[in-house]
């Protein structure tokens, strides 16, 4: 396929990487997170802390890391933790030492976090003392060593520590009880400052980051994401944005969670590399606590799925407010809805560019240009140095305009799943990756998303993949048969329907959705069930989703 998009490249965006794409994670941060830089990294909850002193404090996380617990390179560390300054702080430390990061989503049930823990081996983890309940459920069928737990109120001065962690108990968000052995997050920074670490040899082609996705099994996978891959990235978003921005002056919104690949490479990492101030928002929702870090801050930059800028959208506050001082907006993880554009660029004064991508690819492949026009529905033209082609059934290159199973290649691309080789044999073809997506490309470069080969639903920006809910619904005794497929709902995308076949005619509604938060996060939790005496099948038995998808009109429930 020929590289025709670069036709349309705006002339400020350089379609070569630089060879910074071959450094380490903490060699490319060394120019920017030093001692010497005292401007300001992050902002939590009226807390600030400079360059510099995530510089110390990831030093200090760093020793305790290798001093104390004698992680070394190679090594897995998992995170549980919301969009809080210890994030990146640990997140840092491990990557100064070749550790691998584990980033997990904290709403998991311990059926979840037993899956991804055991999978990749984690013997450490730092997690928000409010989740230690799930984790004590499952922690002795894992390799975990040591919990490192840390409280909201850690990253605070001591005294306005203490009155955060009072507010907190007051409001009942309290430790729940657990027989874990905790060591706090605050002694390991204090042991830490006494001894100075050993920066390991660190190659580009060293695994970072295990960032766990699912596949067309629907079976949890961990992608292995290289340095090489998250500073492509970082690199590749920078060459399409950085002429339009000011080093080092923007202010990010950063609501997109860390343990996303989205919210940590494209809402973070990317906009640290360069020196600006993030805004980190522990809980967006209600969408009122993201409506005032609009009202307290000159934020320039703002990144999120279709239903976070749907909400600002229809929040009177936000309205009134109309910022003006936005100059980057980028929606991705879901279909941006044009209706949601439009009314963004009204109220703003910004145009909501859409993104595309996949945690394979670190994740970002394509995004519409900043300046110019563009047709309707593209996700854009692929960023630097990332090659496509579009496939059909016989693994033959279509004729531009033609469908077909969107492929890609380049530096940003997985070195493939731990320990799984079936899998990465299955998508990765001699440094193709097989996305599973449907799409087509038009005379222009431009590509569109025609539908996805996979059966993932993705509710408000996150995968469901309906084999697991399917397995966890199949296990409760009243049921005998059941599929599960997406729905198209107005705010989150997409919704998860079951249909069940039941062997016992008591059984409601409400019993299975009980059972079902007992297993599954919130968002793959079905919110709507219907009960049936038969379901499409092929004639070998295999229950035909497509048919009850297309059975299926959009829904609205409230």
């Amino acid at each position: 396929m020929d590289n025709i998009w670069l036709n349309h490249y705006p002339s400020s965006v350089n379609p070569n990487l630089s060879q910074s794409i071959e450094l380490s994670i903490p060699e490319f941060f060394a120019k920017v997170i030093t001692p010497s830089n005292h401007d300001i990294a992050l902002h939590c909850m009226e807390h600030e802390i400079s360059y510099a002193e995530l510089s110390r404090l990831s030093d200090h996380f760093a020793s305790f890391l290798q001093n104390d617990l004698g992680l070394k390179k190679g090594d897995r560390l998992g995170l549980v933790l919301p969009n809080i300054i210890q994030f990146p702080v640990v997140f840092f430390a491990a990557q100064k030492l070749g550790i691998i990061c584990v980033a997990t989503n904290p709403q998991y049930t311990p059926r979840e976090l037993l899956h991804q823990f055991k999978d990749s081996g984690v013997t450490a983890i730092v997690i928000l003392n409010l989740f230690l309940g799930n984790l004590d459920k499952i922690i002795k069928q894992t390799a975990i060593k040591t919990v490192i737990s840390t409280e909201v109120g850690d990253f605070f001065p001591f005294l306005k520590s203490k009155l955060v962690s009072s507010v907190m108990r007051y409001r009942g968000q309290t430790t729940p009880t657990h027989s874990i052995p905790i060591t706090k997050y605050r002694d390991c920074l204090a042991r830490g400052a006494k001894t100075p670490f050993i920066p390991p040899q660190i190659s580009a082609s060293d695994i970072a980051i295990l960032q766990y996705t699912g596949g067309t099994t629907g079976v949890s996978k961990g992608a292995i994401l290289t340095h090489k891959n998250i500073i492509g990235n970082i690199c590749q978003v920078r060459n399409w944005i950085d002429y339009k921005l000011e080093n080092g002056k923007e202010v990010i919104l950063t609501a997109l969670p860390m343990f996303h690949i989205f919210g940590l490479t494209i809402n973070s990492l990317v906009f640290l590399s360069r020196g600006d101030k993030l805004i980190l928002v522990p809980k967006p929702t209600p969408i009122e606590n993201t409506v005032k870090v609009f009202k307290n801050h000159p934020v320039s930059i703002v990144l999120g799925v279709n239903t976070l800028f749907n909400a600002l959208n229809n929040n009177t506050k936000f309205k009134m407010l109309a910022p003006r001082n936005i100059k980057f907006s980028l929606a991705g993880g879901m279909a941006l809805q044009e209706s949601v554009a439009t009314a963004w660029e009204k109220i703003t004064g910004n145009r909501l560019l859409q993104g595309f991508g996949l945690t394979e690819t670190a994740p970002v492949t394509h995004i519409v240009p900043m300046e110019g026009h563009w047709p309707k529905g593209s996700i854009g033209l692929p960023v630097p140095q990332t090659q496509i082609k579009i496939i059909n059934e016989n693994n033959e290159s279509v004729a531009n305009g033609d469908t077909g199973e969107l492929c890609i290649s380049g530096p940003q691309v997985m070195a493939g799943y731990w320990n799984n080789p079936e899998e990465t044999a299955h998508v990765l073809d001699k440094g193709w990756l097989k996305t599973g997506d449907i799409a087509r490309m038009d005379e222009n470069g431009f590509f569109f998303i025609i539908d996805r080969k996979k059966d993932m639903i993705l509710v408000s920006g996150f995968n469901v993949f309906p084999n697991e809910v399917e397995n966890t619904i199949a296990a409760h005794p009243k049921v005998l048969e059941v599929a599960v497929i997406g729905v198209p709902h107005k705010t989150a995308g997409e919704v998860v329907k079951a249909f069940i076949i039941a062997k016992d005619s008591s059984l409601t509604q409400r019993e299975l959705t009980v059972f079902c938060r007992e297993q599954l996060a919130s968002y793959k939790v079905p919110r709507i069930f219907e009960f049936r005496d038969s379901l499409p099948k092929t004639i070998v038995g295999k229950i035909l989703r497509r048919e009850l998808r297309d059975l299926n009109s959009p829904i609205h429930p409230n």
